[in-house]
């Protein structure tokens, strides 16, 4: 770039009979070049339309399923629709990433997003009264909709609430809770399907603990114990 317009200059000074540029006029317009250059980078967004991402590929879609990556110059929203259960393995439910915003009863091995079972024994030993208890307060939960429902697995979505601004089936929190009636459990799991990174961060911008809330909120209703200590949520704004 540099080298065009200094040669470009050299010869209007050729055909003009102008001077070559002195050193000062040199650095002058090495300074104007890079100023219009920056100025580029920073106002013209690098927007790619949707489409999937391996996550070996994208750091900001790492340990996720079923992707789609928008980029544009200041923030990068991952999408990822295939971390239900239907589609897991072993039938079991889904851990969440780093990645991404949510709790599971399944992320053992990442403990700001793991929170523990629920133990329903302290209001019945029967999982049958136990799981339409837990339908019924998940059905009192004002912006949860109830999409799949069997005798042991229940798939709810809410809106995402924070970050704001996301619309359509992307801006959707998935609940999933499984019964395991052998051990008197709920296992659960809530996580937002969209998550946003703002450059340069590296880390999702914060749900401020809508899922894990929301979470809690449906547990205090029913009166269940935690097999385990709480989970505290996220710090981050």
């Amino acid at each position: 770039l540099l080298a065009h317009h200094t040669t470009a200059y050299q010869t209007k000074a050729k055909q003009k009979n102008r001077p070559p540029l002195a050193l000062s006029d040199r650095r002058q317009l090495l300074g104007s070049v890079f100023a219009t250059a920056g100025l580029a980078l920073v106002t013209t967004p690098r927007v790619a339309e949707g489409k999937d991402v391996p996550t070996d590929q994208a750091a900001t879609s790492a340990g996720r399923k079923g992707c789609k990556t928008v980029t544009d110059a200041s923030k990068t929203i991952v999408s990822c629709r295939k971390e239900l259960l239907e589609f897991q393995p072993e039938s079991r439910l889904a851990t969440i990433s780093a990645a991404a915003n949510g709790v599971s009863t399944s992320a053992v091995r990442n403990p700001s997003r793991y929170s523990p079972p629920w133990n329903y024994i302290l209001e019945t030993d029967s999982g049958k009264v136990a799981w339409q208890s837990l339908v019924e307060a998940v059905e009192n939960v004002g912006d949860c909709k109830i999409v799949e429902l069997t005798d042991t697995y229940l798939h709810a979505t809410s809106p995402t609430q924070f970050p704001g601004g996301l619309f359509g089936e992307d801006g959707l929190d998935d609940l999933e809770f499984l019964l395991r009636e052998e051990d008197h459990l709920i296992l659960y799991r809530s996580a937002s399907r969209t998550s946003v990174f703002v450059y340069p961060l590296t880390q999702p911008v914060s749900d401020r603990n809508t899922n894990l809330k929301r979470l809690e909120s449906i547990r205090a209703k029913l009166g269940w114990s935690l097999l385990g200590d709480p989970q505290t949520g996220s710090q981050l704004l």
